[in-house]
Parts: structure tokens; sequence; C-alpha cells
């Protein structure tokens, strides 16, 4: 058993996830639901492993990448974090919608009167804004409101960096000993971590036989254009994203090299929050800085949503044709404007790409009861949208570090943490 275990812990992570991939894609199309339904409990279990290592992941290397920078960089990171974010949301929204009208997925379809869907309260723009203050730290973390963990990591970290640059030399070395205590923490986290990475094949085979056992072929056959169109356009979407990293010098084979874990696993789980630790993993290994990843991950993983973002527009056509009243140009003109802001506006709610959908639908006059046509492929369209969300804060992290170049005051470690994921 030791033998076996040194040789699983000595193998490739990626090449885990791969296998757990297709295996679980072929037992959950040869079992039914019944026979592998007992599974889920072990595909619930990683879920809560990664979202068990969220808040001190993000908390921990945020302070500590605060105080590894120069002071008034986290502002000039935020912004470019912001504009890349909204820019490539913008993009994604366009590609959808150009990739859609070529193809026109549901046309030829009729909608179901009968069909009808419970959309979720959008709590808008101003309330969203507000959570990011937390009024309980706690609850904060309690929540996971990843708004209000890194502004409390953000404001505590430029704390304890203005009390290590104070001129008294009392609180210059509490500031010291306390960030000591924090790179301490840091590291027990990354320690656990590895830990966690071990048990993701185990848990991406339970999820994607459970999900495929419970979806099967007849669900992807009914909605087959509708989803091949879509995957078709997160492609395009990613050729984007290997261009723009080639622009800034991005190496392209060290970037896949490490950003395939977690783009294995975002696609199995369909939660970017909750493969976040591997996504600051890869951020790590590919030796980005820890102000920049620290900030632009988690809040990536909150804000920006460029498979959901696809989703909406081809969603948007899709319907359209269904109803035989195909998109003009000021429609498509209104659907990026709006999703692109909805897209901030419903950030880590619950159901939040429906309530983007539902949104933009009642917008542009689109028939709310389509939404329920389209929770038939749910799954198979989360999977390749939250995928790409990862991806692409992952693309724009390296990106943003590429821009900083040497401004940083420190060079990051470049050191791998967790298992080996090459």
């Amino acid at each position: 058993m030791h033998f076996l275990w040194k040789k699983y812990a000595g193998s490739s992570l990626i090449l885990r996830v791969t296998i757990a991939l297709v295996a679980g894609v072929a037992v959950g199309l040869l079992g039914s639901q019944e026979t592998v339904g007992w599974l889920a409990p072990l595909g619930d279990l990683l879920l809560r492993l990664l979202t068990f290592l969220i808040v001190p992941i993000v908390l921990f290397t945020l302070m500590v990448g605060v105080n590894q920078s120069r002071e008034g960089s986290v502002g000039r990171i935020g912004r470019k974090v912001f504009v890349y974010y909204l820019v490539s949301t913008a993009l994604a929204i366009i590609v959808g919608l150009a990739v859609a009208s070529v193809f026109s997925p549901g046309s030829g379809m009729t909608l179901d009167d009968s069909a009808s869907f419970s959309v979720p309260d959008n709590p808008g723009l101003t309330e969203v804004l507000l959570d990011i203050v937390p009024g309980n730290i706690l609850e904060a973390f309690t929540e996971l409101n990843m708004l209000g963990i890194i502004f409390t990591a953000l404001v505590f970290g430029m704390a304890l960096l203005k009390l290590r640059e104070s001129g008294t030399e009392r609180q210059s070395a509490l500031g010291e000993r306390l960030l000591e205590v924090l790179e301490a923490l840091n590291e027990i986290t990354l320690k656990v971590m590895t830990g966690v990475l071990h048990y993701v094949p185990i848990g991406v085979f339970a999820i994607v036989a459970d999900t495929v056992s419970r979806q099967g072929m007849e669900t992807l056959l009914s909605l087959g254009d509708m989803v091949l169109v879509l995957y078709l356009a997160l492609g395009i979407q990613l050729a984007l994203y290997c261009a723009g990293m080639r622009l800034f010098g991005v190496s392209l084979r060290a970037f896949f090299r490490e950003a395939r874990a977690p783009m294995a696993t975002s696609f199995a789980t369909q939660s970017s929050s909750g493969t976040l630790p591997l996504t600051i993993n890869a951020a790590n290994r590919l030796g980005i800085h820890k102000t920049i990843y620290g900030f632009s991950l988690p809040l990536g993983a909150t804000l920006n949503m460029d498979g959901a973002a696809i989703r909406i527009a081809i969603s948007a056509v899709f319907a359209a044709n269904v109803i035989g009243a195909p998109l003009d140009f000021m429609s498509m003109v209104q659907i990026v404007l709006i999703g692109t802001l909805v897209s901030v506006g419903t950030a880590g709610v619950p159901g939040a790409g429906i309530i983007m959908i539902a949104t933009v639908f009642a917008q542009v006059g689109l028939p709310i009861e389509t939404v329920a046509l389209l929770t038939a492929i749910d799954a198979l369209v989360g999977m390749g949208c939250t995928s790409l969300n990862v991806t692409g804060d992952l693309v724009g992290t390296s990106i943003i570090s590429r821009s900083e170049g040497g401004r940083l005051a420190r060079a990051p470690s470049g050191a791998a943490c967790g298992a080996e994921s090459g």
C-alpha cells in the first residue's frame, strides 16, 4: 500500500485529474443513477475541502502579498484588474453573439407554454457594492462573502504595512513580528493544500460520474446544437486569451502546464470559488507575485465571468430564434452593455447565471420561459463556462504580472506549493 501511495502521490496531478475525468464519463455513461449515485458524497467531500481552504488562502495570501509590495502598487494593480475584467467580459459577450448569429441555435424549436422557472431576486449593483464592506468580519468569513474577505485582507494588510513603516521602533518591531506570524500561517495553509490536492482526482471522478449518469446522452442530443455552439464560442475566447498572452510575452507552454489542473477541476466541479485554491497554486507555480494573484484571483472568482457572459449571449440568440424573432443590431448592443454590467451586479449570488440571463432577457424583451428550456443542459453548459471563468482569471493575472515587470518590491518565489502538476 505504501508503494502504491508513493506512486500515486509522485505522479503528475494533471495526469491524475485527466484520468479521473475520462473514467468518470465512462462510468457515468455505462451506469445508471441508482448504481452511480453512491459516489456523490465523495464529490461533495472535495467541494467541502476546497471551500474549507478559501478563507485562509485569500486572507493570508493577500495580507502577506500587500506587505511584500511597494506602497501604491496595490491601487495600480487594482485598476488594471478591474479594466481587464470589464474588457474581457464585454469581449466574451461579443464573441458569443457573433458565433450564435452565424450558427443560429434554437432555429426550428418551439416554446413549451407550460414551461416555468423561478428566477432568484436580483440584489442590484448598489447592494453588491455595499456588501464589499462587511457589517461583521466573522459573518463575511462564514458566508464566504469573497468581496468582504478581500476588503478585510486589504484593509488589515495595508494597516500592517503602515505599522511596519512607522517611525517608532516599537511599532515597527510589532509589525515585523506579526508579519512573520502571517507568513507562517500562509505556509501552513499551503501545506494543508498539498494534502487536499492529492484527493482532487478522486473527487473529480465522483462528481463527473454522478453528473453524467444524471444528465445522460439524451439531454445532450436534445439540445445538442446549443451545446456545440457554446463550446465553439468558449474555444474562440480561449484562442483570444492565447493571443493576448503572446502579446504580453507570457509563455503559453508554461501557462497551460500549470493551468490544466484548475481548468479540469473547475470543469468537473462547476465552481470558480471552489477551485480557487488550485488556481492560486497554479499562479504561485507560474512565479506570479502574491500581491497580484492574492487580489486578482479571489476577485475574479466573484466578478469575472467570461464563460457566463458567453452563455448569456448565446442564450439570448437561442431564445430569440425559438420565438422566431432574431435579434437586431441594437438589441445585440444592449446585450453587450447590460450583460457586462449585470455580471458585476449579481456577483456572488446563488443562481447568478440564471439571474444574469433573466435580467438580460427582460431588458431586450425575450421570454423568461425559455430559461426553463436551458435548464435541461445546465450542468453540461456550466462545466465549460466555469472552466473558462477560471482560465480567464489566471490569464488576466498572468498578463497583469507581465505588465508590472520589475515594479514589485520583492521577486516572486516561483516555488512549487502542493503536489506536482506539470
